[in-house]
C-alpha cells in the first residue's frame, strides 16, 4: 500500500449492512456479475467486522482498520496510524502520522470526497455530521438514504460528478456508504410489500440491485487512472437468526463480512 498511495486513485465502498453469507451465494450463484467478475478468484473474502454498527466500524475503518481476516493473526494493514508497539503495520503498510486516514491522505496529497448513505452521514442531526466531517468533501441527499429505492444510482450520479470535476492530476480518495442494503429493502424484491417487511431475501435482491449499477461507479472511479479499490460490509445484520433481528449485537450473522480489494485499469470497467 505504500507505493500504491500516491500512484493511484483509491475507491473505499462500505455496502452498509451486507450479510456474509448472502454475498457469498449471490457471487456462487451468478447473480451479481459486475461485482463477481473484479473479486479475487470470483469470491468474496470473509472478515471479522470492527464494529457491530456502521457508527462504530466506520470510526475504526477511518482509523485503518479494516474488516480482519477470520484466521489467526497478526494480520498486516493496508493502512494504519504511527502507533508504537503496532503489530499488524508492515513494510508495506501505507502509515500516516495524523489521527485518522482521512487526514493521512489529504496531508499527501489526495482529495478526500465522501459520499453519504445511512443516517450517521446525513448531516440532520449533529451526530450525522461526525463522519462526513472527517471529509474535505461529502455529499448527502434524501435521494442517497435508505427509504430511496433508487439510492445507489443517486449516489453514483453524484461520484460521476465529483470525479468529473476534479483536475487531472488530483489524486482522489472517494469513499462511498452504500445505504441500499439496509432496512427497509423490501422495495428491491418484485412482489414484496411493506406490510411483509424486509428479509434475507429482500437484502439479496437489495444486492442485485447495487451490482446491476457498479459498473457506473467503478467506471468513473478509475476514468482518470488506475485505481485500488476496496470493497467491504462495515457489518451484517440479523434476519431472525437464532431468535436475533437487526445488528449492534454480537452475533455471526453480524460479525462476519465479505471484503475484497482489486485494482481497476482505466477503460477496463463498462459502465
Amino acid at each position: 500500500m505504500s507505493a500504491i498511495v500516491g500512484s493511484h486513485d483509491l475507491l473505499l465502498v462500505t455496502l452498509d449492512t451486507l450479510r456474509h453469507d448472502v454475498a457469498v451465494e449471490l457471487a456462487a450463484e451468478g447473480r451479481i456479475p459486475n461485482l463477481a467478475r473484479h473479486l479475487p478468484g470470483g469470491v468474496w473474502e470473509k472478515r471479522h467486522a470492527p464494529g457491530s454498527f456502521t457508527y462504530a466500524s466506520h470510526q475504526a475503518i477511518f482509523a485503518g482498520f479494516l474488516p480482519t481476516p477470520v484466521g489467526p493473526g497478526p494480520h498486516p494493514r493496508l493502512f494504519a496510524a504511527r502507533f508504537a508497539g503496532s503489530e499488524s503495520t508492515a513494510p508495506g503498510t501505507f502509515v500516516f502520522d495524523t489521527p485518522d486516514l482521512l487526514s493521512g491522505l489529504a496531508g499527501v496529497g489526495y482529495r478526500t470526497v465522501c459520499i453519504g448513505g445511512v443516517g450517521f452521514f446525513n448531516r440532520q442531526p449533529p451526530l450525522g455530521s461526525v463522519l462526513p466531517d472527517m471529509f474535505q468533501e461529502s455529499h448527502w441527499e434524501p435521494e442517497f438514504g435508505v427509504a430511496s429505492p433508487t439510492s445507489f444510482e443517486a449516489q453514483v450520479t453524484r461520484a460521476e460528478q465529483v470525479v468529473a470535476e476534479l483536475p487531472a492530476e488530483q489524486r482522489l480518495f472517494l469513499f462511498v456508504n452504500v445505504s441500499a442494503l439496509h432496512q427497509p429493502n423490501w422495495f428491491h424484491r418484485p412482489g414484496a410489500t411493506r406490510e411483509a417487511g424486509d428479509s434475507r431475501a429482500t437484502h439479496a435482491a437489495a444486492l442485485e440491485y447495487v451490482d446491476a449499477h457498479i459498473g457506473r461507479l467503478f467506471a468513473a472511479a478509475s476514468s482518470r487512472r488506475r485505481c485500488f479499490a476496496i470493497v467491504c460490509s462495515d457489518h451484517g445484520t440479523a434476519y431472525g437468526d437464532d431468535g436475533y433481528t437487526g445488528h449492534r449485537l454480537g452475533h455471526e450473522s453480524v460479525w462476519t463480512v465479505p471484503y475484497a480489494h482489486f485494482f481497476l485499469d482505466p477503460g477496463a470497467t463498462a459502465p
